[in-house]
């Protein structure tokens, strides 16, 4: 018998990325009744799911459920108290599937029972040669033979119960959004790194700003905290998301999400130089790191502007090239410029670990937009830099259908990390990279816009350009010519 599933988890039993099945949602291959995907449609949508037609079904039986369980293996597990947990909520609900069946079973049979004794003469004159008791005698014979026949289990039931135990669903409320909690993880961390917008700010239960409210679900302390909730808030279900994780397999929880960079509150943070490595002859990578007490908050794609200690002109803009989900651990690539002051130190040796920099930011709206396009994204040299945070953020989400990423160099190590871009289309399906050259920014971006337009003019992209402003305006006046709509096109100019 079908079972109903999120569209989340139906792409954790399938393997394939939510948004692939988000679009076929769109496209009406996959039709939801409430939200919810049958593992009926699943079977038949997925070639290895129409197993039972197959006369190799145990070996395919076999093949899928050890690349589950590699799956399975390849995420840490929740604590011991959170896996108790959520064991034993599984077990009571086992427990009650168990008491309704013997239930209905003993009714079915008493039912039969009686029908018997009334044909055998037990009942008023003629009962025993009604032709409707013998018919409804035999549908219940012929459907307690079914319900009680041996049949195979099916494997997206048995996935399903074992990811329940494995990671937790937490749905956001008005919101609608939705991740998943594996291992360890705090309700902050796994919302940061699936790309949630949740509001917060030191990260370790001294300020309360990560104050939600539990309506569904149970959650479990993994941390102690500072902050005191009242008893009214602890009454009404509220909890500090960085202090706790989900102890139950689904998790609704009420709390509000930032909608957009206004929402980000301006911050002055002191972090230190965690690390400087070399990527190319002209670039650095810079990593600052913020103290425990106090994170950064930004979106993907913002900037924020660093400075030193010694002087009010030993500042400068950079875009941050990380993840928001690693709000303490923050990576910067700069190429070599006399006229940026911290590139200046970077290259000169003067930004050596433990040194100072004060952050002021976020700024800028240079951030994913919530309609699920298909990605395309265009990076002129350094420019690659909020690009990365993008297309990180962009991986955490796991919805785009389609991922393109666009590569210009001008300059010999302007590809200072085509191997991570090659990596990341090996390792995820439906991720297409493209790396070119060529010495000047505005012919380079001629070029970048007749390879686009013979694969992604006629679809319905967001693009998200980034470099210097000859390479941004050329390019985006390319994509405008050829018919894209200009609230599509999203773009960051860098100095």
């Amino acid at each position: 018998m079908a079972q109903w599933v999120t569209v989340w988890r139906a792409a954790q039993l399938v393997g394939v990325p939510r948004g692939v099945l988000q679009q076929r949602v769109r496209t009406g291959e996959v039709v939801l009744a409430d939200g919810l995907v049958s593992t009926e449609q699943l079977l038949k949508l997925y070639p290895q799911a129409e197993l039972e037609t197959s006369g190799m079904f145990e070996r395919v039986t076999q093949i899928r459920e050890e690349a589950f369980g590699r799956r399975v293996r390849e995420r840490l597990l929740p604590s011991q108290d959170v896996l108790a947990q959520r064991l034993f909520a599984q077990s009571r609900e086992l427990a009650d599937v168990q008491r309704h069946l013997q239930r209905y079973h003993a009714l079915v049979i008493a039912l039969r029972e009686r029908l018997r004794e009334m044909r055998a003469g037990g009942g008023t004159e003629g009962d025993a040669d009604d032709p409707r008791l013998l018919e409804l005698e035999r549908q219940l014979n012929d459907g307690l033979a079914l319900a009680l026949a041996t049949e195979p289990v099916d494997v997206l039931d048995v996935m399903d119960d074992m990811l329940k135990v494995m990671s937790a669903q937490v749905t956001l409320r008005p919101s609608g959004h939705q991740f998943v909690v594996e291992g360890h993880l705090t309700l902050l961390e796994a919302a940061l790194r699936a790309g949630v917008k949740l509001n917060y700010g030191c990260g370790n239960g001294t300020c309360g700003m990560c104050k939600l409210r539990v309506t569904s679900g149970q959650v479990a302390r993994t941390m102690p905290s500072d902050y005191p909730l009242s008893e009214s808030e602890k009454a009404q279900g509220y909890v500090l998301a960085c202090a706790h994780t989900a102890a139950s397999s689904e998790l609704t929880v009420e709390t509000l999400e930032a909608g957009g960079p206004a929402d980000i509150a301006q911050q002055t943070i002191v972090a230190s130089v965690r690390a400087t490595s070399p990527l190319g002859a002209d670039t650095m990578r810079l990593h600052l790191q913020t103290p425990r007490s106090h994170r950064l908050r930004f979106l993907a794609g913002q900037s924020v502007t660093l400075g030193l200690a010694e002087g009010e002109n030993l500042r400068a803009s950079h875009p941050i090239a990380s993840c928001p989900c690693d709000d303490r651990n923050l990576h910067f690539y700069i190429a070599r410029d006399d006229a940026d002051p911290i590139a200046a130190r970077l290259f000169a040796g003067g930004l050596r670990p433990g040194t100072a920099v004060t952050l002021w930011g976020p700024s800028g709206d240079f951030v994913l937009a919530d309609a699920p396009h298909p990605l395309v994204f265009a990076a002129c040299d350094t420019g690659f830099a909020p690009v990365n945070s993008l297309i990180e953020h962009a991986v955490s989400l796991d919805e785009s259908p389609s991922i393109a990423l666009f590569w210009l160099a001008t300059r010999p190590d302007g590809h200072f990390l085509a191997n991570q871009c090659r990596a990341w289309s090996e390792a995820f399906d439906n991720f297409e990279v493209t790396l070119s050259n060529h010495a000047d920014a505005t012919g380079g971006a001629r070029e970048m816009a007749a390879a686009m337009r013979a694969d992604l003019f006629d679809i319905d992209c967001a693009f998200y350009i980034a470099g210097p402003a000859a390479f941004v305006e050329t390019l985006r006046g390319e994509l405008v010519g050829a018919g894209v709509p200009r609230a599509q096109i999203h773009a960051e100019v860098l100095a």
